[in-house]
């Protein structure tokens, strides 16, 4: 006959733990549907943070490798009496002699010329936009293309005809080339639209005209305030240090030298800041459906009392009552868990297909979706179960 001093509490393999605490949440669905969507709302809005900001930032990285980052505009800066500078005519000519420059090109902002729809539109109404003298190799610099009509040629940029940036023909509602427009004093007949240029926004909000045009009918002094050049990839930083000499040998200081493309990658860092403040309001509703967890399964540890005692009268252990309760915890964090990795993806699939961006869900953000479920999950549910596992067998049996 068998010793009962020899005799051990049969061991709960992991099937048993996981059968054992799936029947307990089977029993409360309508309960536990609303606690996993708890977990599943802060899951989901991470995950579609962190998918929407690699999604943006992967279209950008890839506009930039369009766009190039070999671009560099130059601008007259101020004087040391806090004057406005000029940069020399032959600015433009200066740079292209540079060796590693591929191309270079002038704008000339025309002062206290404005562009409008008609010459009954009061002056001070402008909408923002800025009268530009332009060369006609301006395009070619830029990369940029015309979406209505067509740019300025030899013959068109000493007449008056215009051509308007994406943004400046928006303003003034013109759809197509043809119309005219009230451009300083006379009118002008717009020959093109451009399509829009995020490396040269400024250029977005332009009316452009020829020089020789701006000379002769807008009293243009032939002054250029902006050179833009594009150099060989491996030269940029060094033909970076030499620009302002080249256009400005007397004042190199009054030079102003960017790159247009150091503006979207500060863009990306600013959309990266803003996302982890997202994620910030993310983890708070995470935190909320951790604490609407770890109070489901004390109910459920008061509920089930007369269970516990069951189990622990027919000699379930103490371990093994913690167990099963942990485990119901942590099924139930995984469950909503698993529903927000789920739909966070699909929210950040379905927002960058509809703004036409590659769609991009980071590996790491749903391991880690189901990693910080299984952290809220453990903590949620071990004081419940804790709790359990003190009852006493003759007490729990006793509660009514």
């Amino acid at each position: 006959m068998t010793d009962a001093r020899t005799l051990s509490p049969a061991r709960l393999g992991l099937a048993d733990v996981l059968r054992v605490g799936a029947a307990g949440l089977r029993a409360r669905p309508a309960r536990v549907i609303l606690s996993a969507l708890g977990i599943a709302i802060g899951i989901a809005t991470m995950v579609a943070v962190i998918g929407i900001s690699s999604s943006s930032r992967e279209e950008l990285l890839r506009q930039l490798d369009r766009l190039g980052t070999n671009l560099l505009t130059v601008s007259a800066g101020q004087t040391v009496f806090g004057e406005e500078a000029k940069l020399p005519e032959n600015a433009a000519a200066m740079v292209a002699r540079i060796g590693p420059v591929l191309t270079a090109s002038a704008t000339g902002e025309v002062k206290d010329v404005t562009v409008r729809r008609t010459d009954h539109i009061p002056e001070a109404v402008t909408g923002g936009i800025v009268v530009q003298a332009a060369d006609l190799n301006l395009l070619e610099t830029l990369e940029g293309g015309v979406a209505r009509g067509t740019w300025l040629n030899a013959a068109t940029s000493r007449l008056p005809a215009v051509v308007l940036g994406s943004k400046s023909a928006e303003r003034l509602g013109i759809t197509r080339p043809g119309v005219q427009v009230w451009l300083g004093e006379r009118w002008f007949t717009v020959i093109g639209v451009l399509a829009p240029l995020p490396l040269a926004e400024e250029i977005d909000r332009s009316a452009l005209v020829g020089f020789p045009a701006a000379e002769r009918y807008l009293g243009f002094d032939g002054h250029p305030t902006t050179i833009y050049e594009r150099s060989a990839e491996d030269a940029v930083e060094a033909v970076r240090a030499v620009l302002p000499r080249t256009v400005n040998p007397e004042n190199p200081e009054e030079v102003e030298v960017s790159r247009p493309s150091d503006a979207l990658a500060a863009r990306a860092a600013a959309a990266g800041a803003f996302t982890n403040l997202l994620l910030g309001l993310g983890a708070v509703a995470l935190l909320v459906g951790g604490v609407g967890v770890a109070n489901t399964m004390v109910i459920s540890v008061l509920e089930r009392r007369k269970e516990i005692g069951l189990r622990r009268s027919l000699g379930a252990t103490r371990g093994q009552i913690r167990l099963q309760f942990l485990s119901e915890s942590l099924l139930l964090s995984a469950l909503g868990g698993v529903a927000g990795a789920v739909l966070g993806a699909l929210a950040t699939v379905a927002f960058a297909l509809l703004r036409g961006w590659p769609p991009v869900v980071p590996p790491w953000s749903l391991a880690g979706a189901v990693a910080a479920t299984l952290l809220i999950g453990t903590v949620a549910g071990l004081y419940p179960a804790m709790r359990a596992a003190r009852l006493s067998p003759t007490v729990a049996l006793a509660t009514t």
